[in-house]
């Protein structure tokens, strides 16, 4: 999601010392301002981008098809992580890879509609990620928890609703306060006198705005994710040692202690270090006169893109069945038989 920061350095932007001066189109009374940077550098740039983009659509693409494929995997648990692997794929695709080229070449050459279109998807895909994020917290809570009364709470349709409130409310944040101009609401005055140019699409925040996206893109699932995990992971400890002083402790203790410990761990850890530097400064810029350096804002969203990115990796490659499931596919396998029935793992 694009923090508040005037677009493509505005009107009156500071450009980098590596880079030249030159408008973004000819008429530069209305142009914004673009980096020239030297190709090698630029070269440099796209190389990088496009590794991370290819990496998140691969990655979330063998998620969705793997749960999508084989019958084994098609569980509550599944179908949010799907709905998950869904989010970041379309963050790869319709945000990522032109976000790429905006960042380079500094300008916007795609109008002014398909900005909209732009940033209105960047708002919303960040927001559903991280909103499957918390309600896959919800439903580990009831796995470790409540174990019990797991399979009562958390049916196909309770999940359903999870992922309908999820792209909803996402839809809303994104569209609905672009389209509707809910994000400029009381500094219209300035935005277009002082923000928009010719060549620009940055998303920009007023004040009360930002704070109520970043609290429900945010904040709130943050913190209901921190105070799950955190319930799960005492749960999980008084468990283990309830069972240590039973005696019966076996090489269950890595295989469930540890990996759980580490997997929580893992969660929280990338959630939390890709995230929070945007949103602090994203909920934090208007109220201090937009004074954070762009390249700054620019640098902290591709860092919380990164998360995207990292999710298959969290949420599929640490777990056994899944890894079975990829080597299957990516064996060709898949086109030799019908594998969809295949076991890849027992209760």
């Amino acid at each position: 999601m694009s923090a508040s920061a005037p677009a493509a350095y505005g009107r009156h932007g500071k450009l980098s010392l590596s880079a030249s001066l030159a408008f973004c189109f000819e008429s530069g009374n209305v142009s914004c301002l673009k980096r020239n940077y030297p190709t090698p550098l630029r070269v440099t740039l796209y190389i990088i981008f496009g590794i991370i983009i290819v990496l998140t659509v691969c990655g979330n693409l063998l998620v969705t098809f793997s749960v999508a494929y084989f019958k084994q995997l098609h569980t509550p648990t599944n179908y949010l992580i799907v709905s998950l692997a869904v989010s970041d794929l379309l963050l790869g695709l319709l945000v990522m890879f032109p976000g790429m080229i905006r960042t380079i070449e500094s300008c916007w050459y795609f109008g002014d509609f398909f900005c909209k279109v732009y940033m209105s998807s960047d708002v919303m895909l960040v927001t559903a990620s991280i909103l499957n994020l918390s309600f896959i917290s919800v439903d580990r809570y009831y796995a470790v928890c409540q174990p019990l009364l797991y399979r009562s709470r958390i049916t196909d349709n309770v999940v359903l609703i999870m992922i309908l409130l999820t792209w909803s409310i996402s839809v809303f944040l994104g569209f609905g306060m672009i389209f509707l101009k809910l994000n400029i609401l009381g500094v219209e005055e300035f935005y277009y006198n002082h923000v928009v140019c010719k060549g620009g699409c940055v998303l920009f925040f007023s004040g009360p705005p930002s704070v109520i996206s970043s609290v429900l893109s945010f904040y709130m699932p943050g913190v209901i994710m921190l105070a799950v995990y955190l319930k799960v992971l005492l749960v999980a400890q008084k468990q283990f040692r309830s069972i240590q002083r039973a005696g019966c402790v076996s090489s269950v203790k890595t295989s469930s202690q540890t990996k759980a410990t580490k997997t929580l761990a893992v969660v929280m850890g990338a959630f939390l270090s890709f995230w929070t530097p945007l949103f602090v400064c994203n909920i934090t810029n208007p109220f201090i006169s937009y004074s954070l350096s762009p390249q700054l804002i620019e640098g902290l969203v591709w860092l919380g893109y990164l998360n995207s990115t990292v999710n298959p990796m969290i949420y599929a490659f640490f777990y056994r069945w899944f890894r079975k499931a990829f080597q299957l596919l990516t064996s060709g396998d898949i086109f030799k038989s019908d594998i969809s029935g295949t076991t890849l793992f027992t209760e």
